[in-house]
């Protein structure tokens, strides 16, 4: 389901009357040409079924369930803690042994898994999603039983071993942008947004005069797939992607590994090489040393 906001009654009705929305949620009466389902739903007339199963579904205490909820929309129930827990010793959380011996099986820099572990949970092993993803790394419940995860998914080595099994298949499917550091971007997109959603953004890339495999080229339109005259372009396939999330996702992620690489040097059991150039103050790194042309 896609949600768009109309600028005014007027516009939304006739949205509405045109086909280019199903369902309005707006808190009036009924007008010409429309049926009103219920309070605050109207459909066209010529959807009689459609109206008749939302008055089947709707119930007015599900209004008051939704007021009561926080505002943010993509909450976690999470206990908060530190995104560094040690910076002189350069340990980054309790879990970094896991994240090092899973990393490393992907060829990745495992405080770069550690930006990504507190990007998802916070390092919170019992952190729940607003739509059931659980655990450290966030993992649906769906994506658990197509990985034939066996155990506990909030259990740490569980759900990282799952994460990264997980990562392992998005490496493999942009295995078409042939250098590993490039390829990062798109798997961390593809993790929080769908792989659909990035091959999207990277036909749009490339029917616009970009290079489809290089990062700052796409990103772009990851975000352009939250307007209409991009998403419904007949190269997208999956449709509307909320892009700022993804987009910060990945931008979030970057920055983080790049402050993580700035004080987990000495820790590090990594396995991307370390940067040929000299490091940076802490206050000016932004992303990794790393190109992602």
């Amino acid at each position: 389901m896609r949600m768009e906001v109309a600028h005014d009654t007027l516009e939304a009705l006739r949205r509405l009357m045109d086909g280019e929305v199903d369902i309005l949620t707006l808190d009036m009466p009924p007008s010409e040409g429309t049926l009103r389902c219920t309070n605050h739903w109207l459909v066209a007339a010529s959807q009689a079924d459609l109206s008749q199963s939302i008055d089947t579904w709707y119930r007015p205490e599900i209004l008051e369930q939704i007021k009561r909820r926080p505002a943010a929309r993509h909450e976690v129930r999470r206990k908060a803690r530190p995104m560094m827990l040690n910076a002189n010793t350069g340990q980054i959380c309790q879990y970094d042994g896991l994240l090092q011996q899973h990393a490393s099986t992907i060829g990745w820099d495992w405080r770069l898994l550690a930006a990504q572990c507190y990007q998802e949970s916070a390092f919170d092993p019992q952190a729940v999603s607003w739509a059931g993803a659980q655990g450290l790394m966030q993992i649906m419940p769906a994506t658990a039983a197509h990985l034939g995860v066996n155990g506990d998914i909030f259990d740490p080595a569980t759900n990282i071993e799952a994460s990264v099994r997980y990562l392992r298949q998005l490496n493999q499917t942009f295995s078409d942008i042939p250098d590993q550091s490039s390829r990062i971007p798109f798997i961390l997109a593809a993790y929080n947004g769908g792989a659909n959603h990035v091959r999207d953004a990277m036909a749009l890339t490339q029917k616009n005069g970009g290079n489809e495999r290089i990062w700052r080229d796409v990103a772009p339109y990851i975000l352009k797939l939250a307007q209409p005259q991009y998403y419904r372009d007949p190269v997208v396939k999956s449709g509307y992607l909320r892009g700022t999330e993804t987009h910060g996702y990945v931008e979030d992620i970057l920055a983080r590994w790049a402050d993580y690489r700035g004080q987990a040097r000495n820790f590090s059991k990594a396995s991307t090489p370390a940067p040929a150039k000299h490091q940076r103050e802490r206050t000016e790194i932004r992303r990794p040393d790393i190109s992602y042309d």
